[in-house]
């Protein structure tokens, strides 16, 4: 599906100019003639980029750029503003209003279609990790995108990548006011200090002596570490070719020399602020993960994984044969717990069994809470025998150490275990099913007891 561009413009010729260029590179297209009309478009409908002219009647771009990056519904959206103003002054304006770039009229087209590959590029990775955190808000995960309108992008840390002592002195004397800036010479160390040092930006001269730093933003960019790290790049004037292939290759950003202090600050700010944004969605990603295959109580593997991970086991075992063991455990009687101490004593006992469980068995061995006060534990390379002796230990250690802090009184459990063992091409329901019938006779023998099943 191609990228969606609003352009906003109150005259006319400029509007359809940037509505041409863009048509023609298969962009999908739609125009706002007012700051106003431009922040309604974007309340109705997703865009993938704005490119929003400044000098317009009522309300000016560096206005509608600070509402739109103050709404967390729309803050995402990148933004370029482009203007017939051309001074260093007008340019951090844009930027501090939260402008993604700036560029100047009249727009080269070869600079303005690498923006904007680059900033819709970057627009639908941040779509994709935004969908899939979407689901940790669900289940109490904090608002990433509330946490990105809110962050100022101060406190950052910053590895320069320069050779020449007047550049990276005069760019870690105006970066160290607001955060911790580190300076690296050279450009192979350069490599291996920004995939160890964590950094939230990474600024490259482009002017490297005796090395071509292009290189450097090209291995930056295969390594899984730094992949997703901004580059900031530091470029000479009108070194138009070099910048269109570095932002072909990841660059994120870059200043021309000579390097202003304020836009350098500014434009700073701005990838460090998207950098937190990503990383907070894909941390927010990994977690919802996690919580989707753990039990939120015990802190356990759920049923889900279990599930997943035994049909592995069982693949595995086709190929290979290999002993598997299933251990299937209920808490005698858990009902009566709840019943007598209350459901948040019954739930401690549940976290206590679940931390007993994982103590009595092996690294390679996995134990989940399969529902209710029903444990599994799937033993690959055991046989049965060995799942009987696991067993037969975490029944005694049940009975003989009741459950309870000092503080309350302590409560006595007792469970009940059901064993087997996979056999020739075995199913994950028909072993599971053997272990639930061993469990049952467990319980219909008297509970408090191990029963094995084999066959």
């Amino acid at each position: 599906m191609p990228a969606r561009i609003l352009v906003v413009d109150d005259v006319l010729p400029n509007v359809r100019l940037l509505e041409a260029r863009l048509t023609a590179e298969y962009f999908e297209v739609v125009t706002a003639m007012s700051g106003q009309e431009a922040l309604d478009a974007c309340a109705r409908s997703a865009f993938d980029l704005v490119l929003l002219d400044v000098m317009m009647p009522g309300m000016d771009g560096f206005e509608v750029c600070r509402r739109l990056k103050a709404d967390p519904s729309t803050c995402y959206i990148p933004v370029v503003i482009i203007t017939a103003l051309d001074q260093a002054v007008d340019k951090v304006a844009g930027l501090e209003a939260g402008a993604d770039d700036f560029l100047t009229k009249p727009v080269s087209e070869l600079a303005l279609m690498a923006r904007v590959r680059s900033l819709t590029r970057i627009k639908q990775m941040t779509d994709e990790l935004r969908m899939r955190a979407k689901s940790g808000l669900q289940i109490g995960l904090s608002n990433s995108v509330l946490d990105a309108v809110l962050d100022d992008g101060l406190g950052g840390r910053i590895l320069i990548v320069d050779d020449r002592a007047s550049s990276y002195e005069r760019m870690q004397l105006a970066l160290s006011i607001n955060h911790h800036v580190e300076v690296e010479t050279s450009p192979q160390e350069a490599l291996f200090r920004s995939a160890e040092g964590a950094y939230d930006l990474v600024i490259v001269s482009l002017s490297l002596q005796g090395f071509d730093a292009l290189r450097l933003c090209s291995q930056m960019r295969s390594l899984e570490r730094t992949r997703h790290l901004p580059i900031l790049a530091v470029v000479e004037p009108d070194d138009n070719l070099r910048v269109m292939r570095g932002l072909d290759l990841g660059i994120n950003d870059f200043l021309s020399r000579p390097v202003d202090r304020n836009e350098l600050v500014a434009r700073t700010l701005t990838q460090i602020r998207r950098h937190r944004y990503t990383q907070r969605l894909r941390s927010k990603y990994q977690m919802s993960l996690q919580w989707a295959v753990t039990d939120p109580l015990t802190g356990m593997h759920n049923r889900r994984y279990m599930e997943t991970h035994l049909e592995t086991l069982l693949d595995q075992d086709q190929d290979r044969p290999r002993p598997l063991s299933v251990i299937m455990v209920d808490i005698d009687h858990f009902k009566s717990i709840n019943d007598r101490y209350g459901h948040d004593r019954g739930d401690d006992v549940l976290r206590g069994f679940g931390e007993r469980v994982r103590q009595s068995v092996r690294s390679v061995d996995l134990a989940c809470r399969y529902g209710g006060e029903e444990f599994i534990i799937l033993m690959p390379d055991a046989d049965i025998g060995v799942a009987q002796a696991v067993g037969e230990r975490l029944r005694r250690r049940m009975e003989s150490e009741p459950f309870g802090d000092g503080a309350d009184e302590p409560i006595s459990v007792t469970i009940s275990v059901g064993i087997t063992a996979s056999q020739p091409n075995d199913s994950p329901a028909a072993i599971m099913k053997r272990a639930d019938l061993a469990l049952y006779r467990a319980k219909s023998d008297g509970r408090n007891r191990v029963v094995s099943d084999a066959a």
